[in-house]
């Protein structure tokens, strides 16, 4: 089979750093080409370098056998490469077709923007590929799916025959994935050339072709999609066994801790993010919130830990055991006995420049236990983070000097978890994607630590745009749609299903779109 993409010895070095190191690699035209790997592995930098956003240190780039040097995703695109990116390229307040064309018009100085014939074009393609999308509808209207249709779309209108999609499922419902796979299957089977960056290991093994997995700027190992199982490929990405699903026995739930009722979030705009929503999490469970993300969920934690924007209009009730939440600031929740970890780590929970110790004891600093006379216990802060790092698996060499930047992603929202659920008199845990970014490796050591907190009675508020993660370790599980609780599962259903898998993602997919 003719080769489509070729990488002979390729580097990339940003500095001292080496990203990639000497990756030869080929993908087949007319293939499905996953390449998977732990955050930090180079998979990003390998495909920004086919696509002309990074130039090779080193080695070789051929496109259908030919060598190429691209300095620009222009020249990339000239060449019939195209690529979703995870964040979509869009402009809301464009239509579609708008979208499409932008900045291949063809169309010269005072002549009218060939509209309908794009608008022909699009159709035809959308109709080939089951791309169904409006031309004329304007981008801002569009469900994520559909927009991922449109970036697709442009690919198509650019005669891509090379397309590279990075975590394209990150944002999608179980009925949107499936529509994607039925897709990209009739893309391969037209001869287009699909390279797919994924972290979704069931994902990979359902419609790749052929698997790549990456490890420290590497290439581990190359195989048929078909000759690999889930479990084998956690091992090469990881280097050692990884327990892929967490022990999660039965919950025996006590009295309500979070109560909230009929809640509604207008923000300063007048746009209402929430409506109506009710809710309880009672102590020794793991209440899941299942939606795709900007249905409410991230209103609804800001006003739980006091960031709700001000002139943000709020009614009806959230309490913690009787006491209201509403309008109170996070240190005065905190000492409630709430602890958060929040969506955004970098922006909420962190400062990087600072040490390891520094930041598993930011909000913590005032706690007797590490203070002597009117300064710190310097040995008691040293003995604490020492624990936490042993028992979270914290990877550092040196906390009292070593600053966060330094460690991954997974490390550092290890040290957020460490903090957070181990502040004393804890009643309600709130965590807001608790593995987003992280390594497969850190997930078995995040899940484990969760279900630890929920059964020394702790409740545990979950939302999390991975249903995976939110059947495995949810008791119940409520899905949100534009704001409301549309329906929730109760805890024998969650224990029942769970065994189902796919088939409840599916299920549950139903009640989020």
């Amino acid at each position: 089979m003719a080769v489509a993409v070729r990488l002979s010895a390729v580097s990339k070095k940003f500095g001292s750093f080496t990203a990639n190191n000497n990756i030869s690699l080929s993908v087949e035209e007319g293939t499905i080409h996953a390449i998977v790997g732990e955050n930090g592995a180079g998979k990003s930098t390998l495909t920004k370098m086919i696509y002309g956003m990074h130039l090779p240190t080193s080695g070789e780039l051929s496109i259908k056998e030919k060598a190429v040097r691209f300095t620009s995703p222009r020249e990339a695109i000239k060449a019939g490469i195209g690529m979703v990116h995870q964040h979509f390229m869009l402009v809301p307040e464009l239509s579609v077709v708008e979208n499409i064309i932008l900045g291949h018009e063809k169309s010269g100085l005072f002549r009218p923007l060939p509209l309908e014939s794009a608008k022909a074009l699009i159709r035809k393609e959308a109709e080939a590929y089951g791309l169904v999308v409006d031309p004329d509808a304007p981008v801002a209207s569009l469900s994520i799916g559909e927009q991922q249709r449109v970036e697709i779309l442009k690919l198509l209108f650019r005669h891509a025959e090379i397309m590279i999609f990075d975590e394209p499922t990150a944002v999608l419902t179980p009925s949107e994935i499936d529509r994607l796979f039925i897709t990209l299957r009739a893309l391969r089977d037209t001869g287009k050339s699909i390279i797919l960056i994924t972290h979704k290991l069931d994902e990979v093994l359902a419609v790749a072709d052929t698997v790549s997995v990456m490890r420290k700027g590497e290439i581990v190992g190359t195989m048929p999609g078909s000759s690999v199982t889930k479990e084998e490929l956690a091992h090469m990405m990881v280097g050692r066994s990884v327990l892929l699903s967490v022990s999660n026995p039965a919950a025996t739930p006590g009295e309500i801790v979070l109560a909230i009722n009929n809640f509604s979030y207008r923000t300063t705009r007048g746009e209402w993010k929430v409506q109506n929503l009710s809710l309880n999490v009672r102590g020794g469970e793991i209440y899941g919130i299942a939606g795709v993300e900007g249905n409410g969920q991230s209103e609804l934690l800001q006003t739980l830990w006091g960031l709700a924007p001000e002139g943000t209009i709020i009614s009806g009730t959230a309490t913690l055991k009787g006491e209201s939440i509403i309008g109170k600031r996070p240190g005065d929740i905190a000492l409630m006995g709430i602890s958060c970890i929040p969506e955004d780590r970098l922006r909420h929970a962190v400062i990087t420049e600072y040490t390891v110790s520094e930041n598993l004891l930011f909000g913590r600093h005032r706690e007797r236990s590490f203070h002597r006379g009117i300064g710190f216990n310097n040995p008691a802060i040293k003995r604490y983070a020492e624990e936490m790092i042993a028992d979270y698996d914290i990877r550092c060499s040196s906390p009292e000097s070593q600053s966060l930047a330094s460690l991954s992603g997974g490390n550092q929202q290890k040290v957020v978890l460490a903090r957070e659920m181990n502040r004393p008199g804890i009643t309600l845990l709130i965590l807001a994607q608790p593995t987003r970014g992280v390594d497969i490796g850190a997930i078995e050591t995040i899940h484990n630590k969760i279900i630890e907190a929920r059964r020394t009675g702790i409740a545990i508020l979950l939302v999390s745009s991975e249903l995976d993660e939110i059947i495995a370790l949810s008791t119940r599980i409520a899905c949100i749609y534009k704001g409301s609780i549309r329906h929730e599962f109760s805890q024998e259903e969650v224990e029942l299903k769970r065994e189902a898998g796919h088939k409840f993602q599916k299920e549950i997919g139903l009640h989020i779109t």
